[in-house]
C-alpha cells in the first residue's frame, strides 16, 4: 500500500526533526570551538539556533566557528547535513505534488473511457464484500469505482486496485467525479441509514432514475424510506442477520447451506442467466441445472407459481451453480 501525502510529510519531517538534533548535539559537544557576538559562550539554545539557521542556508553570522576542530565540523559533517535537509525539504514537495499529478492523470484517463460502471459508496465491511462479489462474477476492476470518505479505507481500496473518489457520497460535485451519470449500478454501503438516504436522494436527482441504486440499511424501518428516496432494492442487514441466528437455532443444517451459497469457492453459489432459444417452453426443472427460480419482466416467479412452470422468451434463469475450486490436473 501506498503511503499517503500526510504519512510521507510526517516521515521526512521526523527525519529532519532527528537531523537537526545530531547537529545540535555536535555543536554542543564542541561549544568552546564557537564564538558569537555576546562572546558570552554558547547554551543549548544557541546551538538549536545556529542549527536551524545554519541547515536552512539562512546563516546570519553572528556564530562562527573560530576553532579549528569546529571548521572541520562544519565541513565534514554541517555542509552534507545542510544539502540532506534541503533534499528532505524539496523531497516532500516534490513527492506530493507528484502524486497529485499522478492520481489526477489516472482519473483524467479513467474518465475517458468508463462507461456502465458499477459505483461503490463506502468501502466498509459491506462494500469490501460487495465488492469481492462483483469481482467473482467476472466484473472487471476498472469497472469498479469507490467513493470513500476515509483516508484510510479509501487506501485500501487503491491497494485492492480499484478507481477511487475520495469524498462524501452525499456530495453531488464527488459523485460527479465518479462519473454517476454514465454508472450502471450504484450500491450504496455506508455506516449509517442517515447518509445512505442523502445519498440516495442525490443519486436519484443526479440521474433521474435511470441508474439503479442498491442500498443497505441497518434498521429495517428505515426500508420503506430508503425506497422512498429512490432505491430500487434495499437490503436490510439487521433483518437478514436475525433470520439466520433464527435458521442456526431451528435448523442448524440450513445456516450451514445458506453460507455455503454466500460463501465463495465453498462448493454452491447462485447465479442467473438468460434463458436459451431452446429452453423456451420447457419446464425448469428440467434443465440440466438446479434451476430454484425465474425473473420475468421484474417480478420473481417461483418454481411453485403457476407462471413458473415453464419458461418463456426473455426470462431469467436464476440457479445454483458449483462453485468449487477446480482441482489442478495431476501430474503424469
Amino acid at each position: 500500500m501506498r503511503r499517503g501525502p500526510l504519512r510521507a510529510i510526517s516521515a521526512r519531517l521526523g527525519f529532519a526533526v532527528l537531523l537537526v538534533s545530531s547537529i545540535v548535539a555536535v555543536i554542543f559537544v564542541d561549544r568552546g570551538g564557537y564564538r558569537d557576538v555576546n562572546e558570552d559562550g554558547l547554551t543549548l539554545l544557541d546551538c538549536f539556533y545556529y542549527a536551524v539557521v545554519t541547515l536552512s542556508t539562512t546563516g546570519y553570522g553572528d556564530i562562527t566557528p573560530v576553532s579549528e576542530s569546529a571548521r572541520l565540523a562544519n565541513i565534514l559533517i554541517i555542509t552534507p547535513a545542510r544539502v540532506l535537509f534541503l533534499i528532505i525539504l524539496v523531497g516532500t514537495t516534490l513527492e506530493v505534488l507528484t502524486e497529485q499529478y499522478r492520481t489526477n492523470l489516472r482519473l483524467q484517463r479513467w474518465r475517458k473511457r468508463v462507461k456502465n460502471h458499477v459505483i461503490v459508496c463506502g468501502y466498509g465491511t459491506k462494500g469490501r464484500a460487495a465488492v469481492g462479489t462483483l469481482l467473482e462474477n467476472g466484473l472487471d476492476k476498472a469497472q469498479v469505482v469507490v467513493v470513500e470518505s476515509q483516508s484510510a479505507a479509501a487506501r485500501q481500496a487503491q491497494a485492492d486496485g480499484l478507481v477511487v473518489v475520495e469524498g462524501s457520497a452525499t456530495r453531488s460535485t464527488v459523485l460527479k467525479e465518479a462519473r454517476v451519470e454514465d454508472a450502471k449500478a450504484i450500491i450504496i454501503a455506508t455506516d449509517s441509514d442517515d447518509a445512505s438516504v442523502l445519498v440516495t436522494l442525490t443519486v436519484r436527482q443526479l440521474t433521474a432514475g435511470k441508474v439503479s441504486i442498491i442500498a443497505a440499511a441497518r434498521e429495517a424501518e428505515n426500508a420503506p424510506l430508503l425506497r422512498q428516496s429512490g432505491a430500487h432494492h434495499v437490503i436490510v442487514s439487521s433483518a437478514t442477520a436475525g433470520r439466520l441466528l433464527g435458521l442456526s437455532t431451528t435448523a442448524p443444517p440450513l445456516i450451514e447451506v445458506v453460507e455455503d451459497l454466500l460463501t465463495p469457492g465453498q462448493g454452491m453459489a447462485l447465479a442467473m442467466r438468460s434463458a436459451r432459444r431452446d429452453e423456451v417452453g420447457s419446464a425448469p426443472r428440467d434443465l440440466s441445472e438446479l434451476v430454484i427460480a425465474l425473473f420475468r419482466r421484474g417480478k420473481v416467479l417461483s418454481l411453485a407459481d403457476p407462471e413458473g412452470t415453464t419458461i418463456q422468451t426473455g426470462d431469467m434463469v436464476v440457479y445454483v451453480r458449483d462453485d468449487r475450486p477446480q482441482a489442478a490436473p495431476a501430474m503424469p
